[in-house]
């Protein structure tokens, strides 16, 4: 099964929670705070395994948490760091995260990683809270929330050069006498449903990787038939080397399919453009071939290169192929898209406003909902169990100006505070 696009759930290991422990042998005279920190979460990263090809194997399993660190100990002996979860994925994986749209990776060469979903940090034990006011504090922090997200895997296949076309113009039986591949190939629409590679060999020690992709049709890059599906695939290819049935068997007109591709490629993306394009006139063996590609020259008002062939009887195959070859040399990668490019070249600074640390909403019943992702993440990491945490995190929302923002909201003494699924009392 060729599988080219997932979702999945990542998330990163919670940090080990840091402990209040104190040194109470009998001969360590002012033993004091002993409490360690806890190790850092597991990171889910994601790496590329030369031998996959598809994303199949994400179909059966869409979930990956990885492991907390360990907590901290009695001592003063910190926790374990968790070891990393290693996800295999094909070369070629595009990873973009649901929310925002942002590409988080392009990973293309075989043991290329990348920090999906990052591990929290340990939460630090009662040794790091020790001042000359405070010897002896019992305070830790819980460890920090791994991080976590909806991701999206998109698989676009690392081929050189694209065979674009009208289902039935003859790209599977090209691929299959140029390369070893052996691609399914049927006198009916849709043979191909499936992306098929094959490595060409020139015969002057060139090679090159030739993508057969499925049949597009008027409407591809809005989905029609198998729209997305195919152009995905063709954003990597350096040369898209257009087929075309030059002998009008299924009643087509050779340049209105022309026409009709180059605008969807257009559509999908205006990039694909810039890449070099090589026409080659298929089924020249047919009668009706000749005429049809001396009407297609004089109809063509740009001036592509032509290559007449013939797949059956491979005619006029290798004067092609050695030309595909020659472009290929002469021809730059193409990002994927634009900042990809920019990043290459140069530093970029974004003016990004700040996020505001909490927001406060008022629910039909009285109760002051405080939300936000710092405060979440401080009310995560304090424990609750010891009355100097509390008082510590109240300092904490002091300081964060939650106590005077209520005010100004209306909030008075006794009111409901509610931070996630636990409520507090607002006491002035």
């Amino acid at each position: 099964m060729f599988v080219d696009q997932a979702k999945v759930y990542v998330k990163g290991g919670d940090g080990g929670n840091g402990m209040v422990a104190f040194r109470r042998e009998k001969y360590v005279p002012k033993g004091g705070p002993a409490g360690g920190d806890g190790g850092k979460g597991a990171d889910v990263i994601f790496e590329v395994e030369e031998g996959l090809r598809t994303l199949v194997d994400f179909r059966y399993k869409r979930h990956f948490k990885a492991t907390r660190g360990e907590h901290g100990m009695s001592k003063s002996m910190h926790g374990k760091n968790a070891p990393d979860m290693v996800v295999k994925v094909p070369p070629g994986t595009v990873v973009r995260d649901e929310d925002t749209q942002e590409i988080i990776a392009d990973l293309t060469h075989h043991g290329q990683r990348a920090v999906i979903a990052k591990g929290g940090r340990g939460g630090r034990g009662n040794i790091r809270f020790a001042t000359p006011a405070n010897p002896a504090p019992e305070i830790a922090e819980n460890g920090e929330p791994g991080q976590e997200r909806y991701v999206i895997l998109e698989l676009k296949l690392l081929a050189d050069v694209g065979l674009v076309g009208f289902p039935s113009v003859g790209k599977s039986t090209l691929l299959s006498v140029v390369s070893s591949a052996r691609p399914k190939i049927g006198e009916y629409h849709f043979t191909t449903i499936v992306p098929n590679l094959g490595v060409v060999e020139t015969g002057d020690g060139r090679s090159f990787v030739m993508a057969d992709l499925p049949g597009l049709i008027e409407g591809a890059h809005q989905g029609v038939g198998l729209g997305i599906q195919f152009l995905r695939h063709i954003e990597r290819t350096k040369v898209i080397v257009h087929v075309i049935d030059m002998a009008a068997v299924e009643g087509r007109d050779p340049y209105e399919d022309f026409v009709t591709i180059q605008n969807e490629l257009e559509q999908y993306n205006l990039r694909l453009t810039e890449r070099p394009i090589i026409i080659v006139a298929n089924k020249m063996d047919v009668p009706e071939a000749e005429e049809n590609l001396k009407k297609f020259k004089e109809q063509l008002a740009k001036d592509y290169p032509i290559f007449p062939i013939s797949a059956v009887t491979r005619e006029g195959v290798r004067e092609l192929l050695l030309t595909v070859a020659n472009v290929l040399d002469e021809t730059p990668e193409f990002p994927l898209n634009a900042e990809e490019e920019i990043r290459e070249n140069r530093v970029v600074y974004k003016h990004e406003n700040k996020e505001s640390e909490f927001n406060i909403q008022r629910e039909s019943d009285g109760t002051f909902v405080i939300f936000g992702e710092k405060i979440e993440r401080l009310f995560k990491m304090t424990d609750f169990s010891r009355d100097e945490s509390v008082r510590r995190f109240a300092r904490q929302l002091r300081g964060m100006g939650i106590d005077e923002a209520l005010r100004q909201r209306g909030a008075s003494d006794g009111d409901i505070v509610r931070i996630m699924d636990y409520e507090f009392e607002f006491i002035e």
